[in-house]
């Protein structure tokens, strides 16, 4: 197994506050610092790391700077995570567009995934055409993540439209896109991420790993999900890319990605 991390644990998760009033910078970010994150997760034993698309987008002219920092902590760019609401025909073009910009930066500074998550949840509640402007939107993110040499997954997240299992399987009917599953948001949102994998083990071409009990998310060995079994599926499945954890916030971030570097050692031959 090739093993990353997620620099959001540093500084969690928030927004950029740009976003509240212009569609184009609406972006993830890690309120950390991402110089802090990747010599944390070089030193816990990580050999590559995912980032936000806001924090990412904080290298745009800074590029050199970035790609000192991966060999300065010999890891590799695993990929950017991105997202939208996708499902509001008005502001969708800004939301490509953004996307389309991270992703050719992302592709020029070496990255080989693109994560998108989103799918937003009106405020009075969820139309069912939803799902089919959700997919026709991920199928134009597939194609801009293709062409700029990146492989395109869809991450399903609570909060979003696709959190339970029976949304999953319903946007997934009607996209081409790749999935991501994280595991944790799996069973956070009532499914089963074992079952998840096996279903879709021909479309899993990254994965999220992150532990889940009492209605947490913690590292992984802290919690019950069946870790086991979940590597078992992707051997059998020939999987040959990359597992990242992904914390979404840890009190001390180092400590966190170390326990879950550890737990994940049983597996390495």
């Amino acid at each position: 197994m090739k093993l990353g991390y997620q620099t959001n644990t540093w500084g969690g998760v928030v927004g950029h506050p740009a976003g509240v009033t212009s569609i184009k910078d609406l972006y993830y970010l890690a309120n950390g610092s991402t110089e802090e994150a990747l010599k944390d997760i070089s030193e816990a034993g990580y050999k590559g790391f995912e980032i936000f698309d806001g924090n990412l987008m904080e290298y745009k002219d800074k590029k050199e700077e970035f790609k000192a920092l991966l060999q300065q902590y010999s890891l590799e760019f695993i990929g950017v995570y991105t997202g939208a609401n996708f499902i509001y025909q008005d502001v969708l073009e800004e939301e490509l567009q953004k996307i389309e910009e991270v992703a050719v930066l992302a592709s020029e500074l070496g990255a080989r995934h693109l994560v998108i998550g989103g799918g937003a949840v009106r405020g009075n509640g969820i139309k069912e055409s939803d799902y089919a402007d959700l997919a026709n939107a991920l199928d134009t993110v597939a194609a801009i993540a293709e062409k700029n040499h990146l492989i395109p997954s869809y991450h399903p997240h609570l909060g979003t439209n696709v959190e339970a299992p029976d949304q999953l399987d319903k946007l997934m009917a009607l996209t081409k896109i790749n999935l991501c599953p994280d595991t944790a948001h799996i069973e956070a949102g009532g499914g089963d991420p074992v079952e998840v994998i096996r279903k879709y083990a021909d479309r899993i071409k990254y994965v999220h790993f992150k532990d889940y009990a009492n209605g947490e998310f913690l590292p992984l060995g802290e919690g019950h999900q069946k870790f086991d079994e979940m590597v078992k599926l992707l051997n059998e499945n020939n999987y040959d890319d990359w597992i990242t954890i992904e914390l979404d916030s840890y009190s001390d971030p180092k400590k966190g990605a170390e326990i879950s570097r550890g737990f994940l050692s049983k597996y390495e031959k």
